[in-house]
């Protein structure tokens, strides 16, 4: 191989390696729990929505999600209508302060004034269990 081609391949190999995702389960550079104080985690993220959240589990519990994944309700993840699938959203409950970071799976809400249906699991962690929904504010990094 030319030194030509092999410098222009480890160009490719810097790109490609500069556009590759993050991977890992949510909350890998966030923690395992995101901070519950307000506003962004410590690290730079930006708000990208504002508006109510909801949850769903048991009824959809085992049926494939719109990226083609079987739902599992114990699992960090949720539904938003745009969001490319795997993109990782940290979401703070504004009545509880509680926020967690999930992974988007599938496609959702439907009803007028929503941004994101969480997991059963998600909803768990910042407290949206019994009030079913709730104001939220949406971060990515």
């Amino acid at each position: 191989m030319t030194p030509t081609r092999l410098a222009a391949l480890a160009v490719l190999a810097v790109a490609l390696v500069g556009c590759a995702s993050r991977g890992g389960p949510p909350g890998e550079d966030w923690g395992a729990d995101a901070p519950s104080g307000g506003g962004p985690a410590a690290h730079e993220a930006r708000e990208i929505g504002r508006g109510n959240a909801s949850w769903y589990g048991e009824p959809h519990h085992g049926r494939r999600t719109a990226n083609g994944e079987v739902f599992d309700m114990n699992e960090l993840t949720a539904a938003h209508k745009t969001l490319p699938f795997g993109t990782r959203v940290r979401v703070e409950n504004l009545a509880t302060g509680q926020a967690v970071v999930v992974r988007i799976n599938d496609r959702g809400p439907f009803a007028p004034g929503r941004v994101i249906d969480l997991s059963r699991a998600a909803a768990e962690r910042i407290g949206l269990i019994r009030a079913g929904v709730a104001p939220v504010v949406l971060y990515t990094d």
